[in-house]
C-alpha cells in the first residue's frame, strides 16, 4: 500500500511537470490528455484519475510551474527588505528578468499562450499568485515617487517597468525556441541577460528618481506623469509581445 501511494504522488508529480512543458508549447486548446501522458510516461487515465479533469490539470500545471521558477528565482532577488530601495527596484528587475530568460522556466510561456488563446481557467488563479509581487512592486515605485504620487502613476510605472523587462526578453525566449524565426532588427543576436539587467535597472531608477524629484516640487498633480511618451511607448512595447503569439 505504502509503495502504490508513492508511486501515485512520482505520476502525479511527472503530469504536472509534463502538463506545465505541453501547455506552455502548445496552449491549452492544442493540448490533450494523451500528449500528456505520453510524455510522463502515465496511463491516458492518468489525468482523470489524479486531477479530475483537464482543467484542473492546467490549473495545478501553471501552480507548479510557477512555484517552480519562484523559487529558482526568488522575487526579491536577495534584497532584504530593510536595503535602500533602489536596491531593492534593482534585486526585483534582475530577478524578474533572470526568471524571464530562464528556459527551465515555462509558467511565463503557459501564461502568453493564455494570453494569445484566452480560456479564463487561470486569470484568478494568475492574479492570485502574482499579487504579493505585484504589491511589493508597486510599494517600491511609490516609496520612489514620494507621497505625491496618484494611483494612475503608480500603475503606470508599473506596466512601463514590466513592459522594459518583458519585451526584449520574450523576443529572446521565442529565438531560443525557433532560431530561424525572424528577428527584430534592433535586437542583439546574443543579448547578456546580467548587463540588460544592470542597464533597465539603471534607466528605471532615473526615470523614477526624476518624476519623483518633479512631483514633490508640484503644487498640485503633474498631468504629464500620468502616462508619459515614454510609459506609452513600454506599454505599446508590452502589449505588442504578449499578443503576437508565433507559431
Amino acid at each position: 500500500m505504502r509503495r502504490e501511494r508513492a508511486d501515485g504522488r512520482q505520476t502525479r508529480q511527472r503530469l504536472l511537470a509534463a502538463a506545465a512543458e505541453v501547455f506552455a508549447d502548445k496552449g491549452y486548446w492544442e493540448t490533450s490528455n494523451a500528449d500528456i501522458c505520453q510524455k510522463a510516461g502515465a496511463n491516458t487515465a492518468a489525468v482523470n484519475y489524479h486531477f479530475g479533469s483537464k482543467e484542473e490539470l492546467y490549473v495545478e500545471a501553471w501552480k507548479y510551474a510557477y512555484k517552480k521558477s519562484v523559487y529558482a528565482h526568488p522575487p526579491d532577488g536577495g534584497v532584504g527588505p530593510d536595503a535602500p530601495v533602489e536596491e531593492r527596484l534593482r534585486g526585483r528587475i534582475r530577478a524578474f528578468i533572470q526568471r524571464i530568460a530562464d528556459p527551465d522556466i515555462c509558467d511565463l510561456d503557459v501564461a502568453h499562450k493564455e494570453m494569445a488563446c484566452p480560456t479564463g481557467i487561470l486569470t484568478e488563479v494568475i492574479e492570485e499568485a502574482t499579487k504579493p509581487m505585484r504589491q511589493a512592486f508597486e510599494g517600491i515605485i511609490r516609496e520612489m515617487l514620494g507621497p505625491k504620487a496618484g494611483e494612475e502613476q503608480v500603475c503606470y510605472w508599473q506596466m512601463s517597468i514590466m513592459a522594459l523587462c518583458f519585451g526584449p526578453m520574450i523576443h529572446m525566449r521565442h529565438l531560443r525556441k525557433m532560431p530561424n524565426a525572424p528577428r527584430p532588427p534592433d535586437l542583439p543576436v546574443d543579448l547578456d541577460v546580467e548587463a540588460f539587467a544592470e542597464h533597465t535597472a539603471c534607466f528605471i531608477l532615473e526615470g523614477l528618481t526624476s518624476a519623483g524629484g518633479r512631483l514633490s516640487e508640484a503644487n498640485g498633480p503633474l498631468a504629464a506623469d500620468l502616462l508619459s511618451p515614454l510609459s506609452l511607448a513600454l506599454l505599446g512595447s508590452m502589449l505588442g509581445s504578449l499578443s503576437t503569439d508565433p507559431k
